[in-house]
């Protein structure tokens, strides 16, 4: 404790004390089978143990929403994302109501992982039929995240563009390019940004359609997009750039090329066409032959 100074009275002292164990190391509090899970997961750096402790929590009933998706995502760090999805689907029916949604999304990561682009598509179409329905949020128009620690507001038109945005990116897996356009279109119409106007590019691109390419990047080049200052972005404009080059440069060798052949081609056959026509006649000899019977077929 501080000693007090003089004329200040002990009680005035405020005193420094460290945080609480809990609080320090970001664990809730209290001494249950999540909270030794989440110990072993965050202070002992020991995923495997862990998952084993997110496994009795579920089964003794002890904040099962959060044991779960804390389960799932830890054995998705671990490569063992399969089981994940497996455990999600198992025990998703003892979590409630409001835990669904995040489940979800933990379930479209999964999928993504795995290379399951059908299943990730169904269930981000199902999420935006939730949307559209009101059922999205629990019924509110916005709700509360959180990434790396920090919590912050999302709401449903930004929600909506990001589901639209990871299902543009699922059609673009299966080959799709003209599903994922019209997808992304309607992203950026809602809520545009650099990262989709990128994913946009490059689906173009993939179509040859390179003038609307370039058109789409000028926007991130330009900075004219939310989210085209940050250094990923500007990165990946760049690489977009070169790449867009490249194929505007080989279709333009290719479009030069075919015409080359082409007028090579008809020039040759002209040339070709002089020796294989006598200027006495066009027609073959088997012609000439036939022709002295032509007046009595014709009777």
């Amino acid at each position: 404790m501080t000693s007090p100074r003089k004329g200040q009275r002990a009680d005035q002292v405020q005193v420094q004390q460290d945080p609480p164990y809990h609080v320090l190391h970001k664990l809730p509090p209290g001494d249950s089978p999540y909270v030794r899970a989440k110990h072993v997961q965050l202070v002992q750096k020991d995923p495997e143990a862990a998952i084993i402790l997110f496994w009795k929590a579920i089964n003794a009933g002890d904040r099962v929403d959060s044991a779960l998706k804390d389960m799932a995502v830890v054995m998705k760090q671990q490569d063992r994302a399969e089981e994940a999805i497996e455990a999600i689907k198992s025990f998703r029916d003892r979590c409630s109501k409001q835990a669904q949604e995040s489940l979800d999304n933990v379930l479209i990561d999964l999928y993504k992982k795995c290379g399951r682009v059908e299943e990730q598509i169904e269930l981000l179409k199902q999420k935006l039929w939730m949307i559209y329905q009101g059922e999205a949020f629990n019924g509110k128009l916005t709700k509360t995240a959180r990434s790396h620690g920090r919590k912050f507001q999302v709401t449903i038109k930004k929600e909506t563009s990001r589901i639209l945005g990871n299902l543009g990116w699922a059609f673009m897996q299966q080959g799709n390019h003209v599903a994922a356009e019209v997808v992304y279109r309607k992203a950026q119409i809602i809520d545009p940004d650099a990262n989709k106007a990128c994913n946009l590019c490059l689906c173009l691109i993939k179509q040859t359609r390179y003038v609307e390419a370039q058109s789409v990047l000028d926007d991130v080049l330009q900075g004219a997009l939310s989210g085209s200052d940050e250094p990923k972005s500007k990165m990946r404009a760049k690489e977009l750039l070169q790449e867009l080059e490249q194929c505007q440069t080989v279709a333009l060798s290719s479009n030069s090329l075919s015409l080359n052949i082409e007028d090579a081609f008809l020039e040759g056959l002209d040339h070709l066409m002089k020796h294989w026509t006598p200027l006495r006649s066009r027609r073959l000899p088997i012609f000439e032959e036939i022709s002295s019977f032509r007046d009595q077929l014709a009777c």
